[in-house]
């Protein structure tokens, strides 16, 4: 059964790069001197590092670990991805004529373009009715496997409070980076809402925790008095209190 997953690395505090850079991303030797880049090669090093991602890159070397098992898995699983276009932006040139995904992509945006065919099985397709539209498009492309989500940080969101996200993949890195681009700020959550997950997964390594959540979806907080009520107290040891 197809599911819409997504994954991204952050932070221990929950940052995925470093304060946003308002250049044209583009501009990719600007944009590696720029205010994102030590931040977000941070939180992904992980990745970089694992020979299965630098395998998919077409680049030598790298670590065979349970971080590059994961990578494969992630590659493995998808049939089709869904991205920003301020990701597309960045990534064109650098992916060159044969990008990692090997996969069809829509790319959400609101500037038009014709199909871009790439080797190896890759095509993005430009689609400006929104993120449900292209999550709808990558479903019918993926075959049976599963749409990506793969980023950046701002679709990810509006596909996780549209209700379209069945599963979350975190990667945390062991560091602080005090500023820079939240993945969970601006949610538009009111004060008694919350989108609910279950824990499905945890692997650690010595570079990064994975966490893998299954998103349950929106639900209404609720006050919990249990602590002083004593509900929290089952029968049996309501009647050993009272027999004391």
């Amino acid at each position: 059964m197809t599911k819409v997953t997504a994954q991204m690395s952050v932070s221990l505090d929950g940052f995925y790069t470093g304060p946003r850079d308002t250049r044209n991303p583009q501009d990719m030797s600007g944009w590696m001197r720029g205010p994102e880049a030590p931040g977000f090669f941070r939180v992904t090093r992980w990745a970089v590092d694992a020979a299965a991602w630098r395998e998919r890159q077409g680049f030598a070397g790298g670590e065979r670990s349970v971080d590059s098992e994961i990578v494969e898995e992630t590659f493995a699983a998808a049939g089709a991805y869904v991205m920003g276009r301020r990701m597309f932006d960045a990534g064109e040139f650098p992916w060159g004529d044969e990008p990692p995904f090997h996969a069809p992509v829509f790319v959400v945006t609101h500037r038009p373009r014709e199909v871009l065919e790439r080797q190896g099985g890759t095509s993005f397709t430009f689609v400006t009715e929104g993120p449900g539209r292209a999550v709808e498009l990558a479903r019918d492309a993926a075959g049976g496997k599963d749409v990506a989500v793969a980023g950046g940080g701002e679709l990810l969101r509006q596909v996780l409070t549209a209700g379209l996200l069945d599963q979350f993949d975190l990667h945390i890195a062991p560091v602080l980076l005090g500023e820079g681009q939240h993945l969970f700020a601006g949610l538009g959550l009111g004060a008694d809402d919350g989108i609910e997950l279950v824990p499905a997964r945890v692997v650690d390594s010595p570079g990064v925790t994975h966490l893998r959540y299954t998103v349950t979806g929106r639900a209404k907080l609720v006050l919990d008095d249990r602590g002083a009520s004593g509900d929290l107290v089952g029968p049996a040891q309501a009647e050993q209190r009272s027999a004391l």
